[in-house]
């Protein structure tokens, strides 16, 4: 019997906006937020480092990435498919 994995795995989308490390890349997530008292819609962006293998993304390449185990102290994504 196959183990499967319960847990389900965060899947974010975004832009590259860094490519000049080894195996990692920088990618810059954008989300709309609701302010809590306003109701008004706020642009909110984060960057997360990625781990990109084969260094075949680039700088503006619309990539997903998905939440995995810790591969070093600030990667915890990996690039999962290109757009």
């Amino acid at each position: 019997m196959e183990k499967e994995n319960k847990k389900n795995k965060k899947i974010l989308s975004g832009v590259v906006v860094s490519d000049k490390m080894d195996k990692t890349v920088n990618v810059l997530i954008t989300r709309f937020v609701k302010h809590p008292k306003y109701g008004k819609y706020i642009k909110s962006s984060k960057k997360y480092k990625a781990h990109d293998e084969e260094n075949k993304y680039k700088e503006g390449d619309k990539v997903d990435i998905e939440e995995v185990k810790p591969i070093s102290k600030d990667k915890s994504f990996k690039v999962v498919e290109s757009k």
